[in-house]
């Protein structure tokens, strides 16, 4: 199973496919060279996306995630047209959104670009019209996770989530979708924040579980294998490394190269 996102987000999706599809082989690949996608135009997103799925194709891969909530939201004519099945984090997550709400008042946080395409919004409101979705943009809060400043009593991200969110609760909201796959990360500061009232809906959880449904049910799942991961990445490993380690709470060791995304044909 492939799975790309513009750098390390993606990595929340990764930590959870294990536990529902034990039996599966990985490959993640990380496009740290050329983040961020979600301050990008739609044709500079849809080219690199491209990219990203000749890439994993031709490590034979038999389905594609696009674990990045901008790729999703904008580019999934790419994600249609491929070779083999693929799937994004907008349909899952938003599914997985209303079945948690009871208000049906939802809110979403993710890049600039993701919230400005509408397309939790236009997911949630197809399956239940009478919705009310309210979204914020928080581009500061990608760049805190990728520096390590997750602490939940890191006074800079904190403040920059209260800052974020402070619109959203005075809608009432009683469901918040993690709508960029490095929020999760923040879920304690975001816990914290918010209080008990509103569920947060990870969108690496709705989007592995989703995944798994799809290989059942296209008769595709692995008889054997272990969970596996090798990691690709378009700039210096050593960055990676780092950071992947906290997102998925355990060593990557050597299993990280680099790679051209462009280079692939």
């Amino acid at each position: 199973i492939g799975i790309f996102d513009s750098g390390l987000g993606g990595l929340s999706v990764v930590r959870e496919l294990p536990s529902v599809l034990p039996n599966e082989r990985f490959v993640y690949f990380g496009d740290t060279g050329r983040v961020p996608y979600g301050s990008r135009s739609q044709a500079i997103i849809e080219r690199y996306a491209r990219q990203d799925c000749d890439l994993l194709l031709s490590y034979d891969v038999k389905y594609i995630i696009a674990a990045c909530g901008t790729v999703s939201s904008v580019a999934g004519e790419v994600l249609q047209n491929l070779p083999v099945p693929a799937m994004g984090v907008v349909e899952p997550t938003a599914e997985a959104a209303l079945q948690v709400t009871k208000n049906r008042r939802i809110g979403v946080i993710g890049t600039s670009l993701t919230v400005r395409s509408g397309s939790f919004e236009k997911a949630i409101r197809d399956r239940c019209p009478n919705a009310n979705v309210f979204a914020e943009a928080c581009p500061v809060l990608v760049t805190l996770v990728e520096s390590g400043w997750i602490d939940a009593d890191d006074p800079v991200t904190v403040a920059a989530v209260k800052r974020y969110v402070a619109p959203l609760m005075e809608q009432d909201i009683d469901t918040l979708i993690l709508g960029c796959t490095h929020f999760p990360l923040l879920a304690p500061i975001l816990s914290k924040v918010l209080g008990e009232r509103v569920a947060l809906v990870n969108s690496g959880a709705a989007t592995a579980a989703a995944c798994a449904k799809e290989l059942t049910k296209r008769e595709l799942l692995a008889k054997d294998g272990n969970g596996e991961c090798r990691f690709l990445v378009s700039d210096r490993p050593q960055n990676f490394t780092r950071v992947a380690e906290m997102f998925l709470g355990r060593s990557v060791g050597e299993q990280v190269e680099q790679v051209d995304p462009e280079g692939v044909k």
